[in-house]
């Protein structure tokens, strides 16, 4: 009897037409996210040159240009140097370094309301500073200092309560701590001496105007070191996205998730010590870049879109309204809290982005 064997069957090599398809669906989110970045650095680009060349005092491209090379145009040389031109720098640093740190803490935190005003963090540093100025007669860069402090004294104390839960449990208690540090505010601020009111004010809702220029240059330096160490960081963003366990079993240690939430602190806290707490721009600009990247995170979009909200609120704020001028925190509040009241109002959320509960 003769037994005859089948030959073995064999997998058929892909074709260069599947092989194609594979290349391109892979490279197509990559390509999708530069044309986005590129984009909004556009937007940022148009919106700096309307803050600084428009308004109640128009400045021509020529005649900024000849300034910027140092010679004296009277009138414009004073508007633009000392007013117009810090303030919008100011805006695109703070707009930076709230809208990359904001979305380190969603990102992290796989929740959409683990943002930085939320949870307290900008809410402690604006505590440790009012406190500074009214009840030390701190000033400069001392209460600078005090506000870093505050901030990462608050995010310590917020991870010490939730522990190893996360998600709701850290937000919850990110709440609590930032009523806490609400009530301290409002204490102090009736302890204040009326020579720094406008100081405190500043502290409590949020302003680029009437910064220095050092002040400017200690944030743009700052930043130099916080903003390249986090996107070496956040190489393991897309592991630490699906959860702890998930992420351990990748090889992504919870040190590096720990690093990547101490240097999203270090960015809200340098970004409050510099403008105080701009409302929401750091909760904003997560979910709006995400939303424009088709729901992929990106750390670039989120701080390019906090810098094109600062500077719009701030030029909304200046000439918006006739004979007032309104703190840039006062403009991006107005607009922030219908976002949360419309983000609660989409029904449950988890801990998982903000996904919807099955």
């Amino acid at each position: 009897m003769t037994v005859t064997l089948d030959r073995p069957v064999t997998a058929e090599p892909p074709t260069p037409d599947a092989l194609g398809v594979v290349r391109r669906a892979r490279r197509a989110p990559l390509r999708h996210h530069r044309r986005l970045v590129a984009g909004l650095v556009v937007v940022l680009v148009g919106a700096f040159a309307a803050r600084v060349l428009l308004g109640d005092f128009t400045v021509t491209i020529p005649d900024f240009v000849r300034i910027l090379g140092g010679e004296q145009i009277p009138g414009a040389t004073y508007i633009v140097m000392e007013s117009k031109l810090p303030r919008a720098v100011l805006a695109v640093l703070v707009g930076l370094a709230f809208g990359v740190g904001g979305a380190i803490f969603q990102t992290t935190l796989r929740n959409p309301l683990a943002s930085p005003d939320i949870i307290g963090v900008s809410l402690g540093a604006s505590a440790a500073a009012v406190s500074g100025i009214a009840l030390a007669g701190w000033t400069g860069w001392s209460v600078s200092a005090a506000a870093i402090l505050g901030a990462l004294g608050v995010a310590l104390a917020v991870r010490a309560v939730a522990g190893d839960h996360g998600g709701f449990r850290l937000v919850l208690a990110g709440i609590g701590l930032a009523a806490a540090m609400q009530s301290v505010i409002q204490y102090v601020f009736t302890r204040v001496d009326e020579w720094d009111v406008q100081l405190v004010l500043r502290w409590l809702t949020g302003s680029v105007n009437g910064v220095a220029w050092p002040a400017i240059g200690l944030l743009a330096l700052a930043l130099a070191v916080l903003l390249p160490a986090t996107a070496w960081a956040a190489r393991s963003l897309r592991a630490t996205e699906l959860g702890d366990d998930t992420a351990a079993g990748l090889g992504v240690g919870r040190a590096r998730t720990d690093l990547l939430m101490l240097l999203g602190v270090l960015l809200v806290a340098v970004g409050v010590a510099a403008a105080g707490p701009v409302a929401f721009v750091a909760f904003l600009s997560g979910p709006i870049a995400r939303a424009l990247n088709h729901g992929r995170t990106t750390l670039p979009a989120a701080g390019l879109v906090g810098a094109v909200i600062v500077l719009a609120g701030d030029y909304a704020g200046a000439y918006a309204f006739a004979d007032l001028n309104l703190p840039v925190g006062v403009v991006t509040g107005a607009f922030g809290a219908p976002f949360l009241l419309w983000l609660l109002a989409r029904g449950p959320l988890t801990g998982q982005r903000g996904r919807r509960a099955a």
